[in-house]
């Protein structure tokens, strides 16, 4: 069996695997209900912390939450995580204490890892870390015990680093709530919104990291 099918078997059983993504090394697994409860214990994630779907193209994230708004289009796909509104309550499993928002990513996937999401479907990733652990570039990075619990583990050598911008899309106007690999002028300026120096557009580090922390 190839990783390829080894990765993509151990997340339709519900296992947590070890893939590269466009930023970081991130811990991945289907978006049910169980396969979560184990990603999150294998991190040692809090359940009541959002962890965010990720699919391999903007069709795929769209299959799975079809209220997608107009304006996450416009940064997607790309190195953002963006919190959507879930007015229909969707997976709130991942959504922590604000069930009303979700938190969605389609990064711009290298192979295998794109091969490995298209197949599988939609998922969900965090970074491949303990909680306030640095971000892992490389697979070394990842602590053992996260590389030892995995299903599938998948060697890319050194990524980027720099973890995903994360964008507020529920209120009236965007907010970034960490900038990272997308600067927030840019952002801002691909959603139609002025870049202001008051508290709505100022990067700020959020509590805890959606997609890839």
């Amino acid at each position: 069996m190839s990783d390829v099918d080894l990765a993509v078997a151990a997340i339709r059983s519900g296992d947590p695997v070890v893939l590269p993504f466009d930023t970081v090394y991130g811990l991945v697994a289907n978006p049910s209900e169980t396969a979560v409860r184990a990603l999150y214990a294998l991190k040692g994630r809090k359940e009541r912390r959002p962890t965010a779907l990720v699919a391999a193209d903007v069709e795929q994230l769209v299959a799975e939450l079809p209220e997608l708004p107009d304006a996450a289009l416009t940064l997607l796909p790309g190195p953002v995580t963006l919190v959507v509104p879930n007015s229909e309550r969707r997976f709130p499993w991942l959504t922590g204490d604000n069930p009303g928002s979700i938190g969605v990513r389609v990064p711009v996937l290298h192979e295998p890892t794109a091969q490995i999401v298209r197949a599988a479907g939609v998922v969900v990733a965090t970074s491949a870390n303990h909680p306030g652990g640095p971000d892992p570039r490389r697979l070394d990075d990842v602590p053992a015990d996260i590389r030892a619990g995995a299903g599938a583990v998948l060697d890319a050598g050194e990524l980027p680093g720099t973890p995903s911008t994360v964008i507020d899309l529920t209120g009236t106007e965007p907010r970034i709530l960490r900038e990272g690999a997308l600067p927030a002028a840019e952002a801002l300026r691909r959603l139609g919104a002025a870049v202001r120096s008051d508290d709505s557009c100022t990067a700020t580090r959020p509590p805890d990291r959606p997609a890839d922390g």
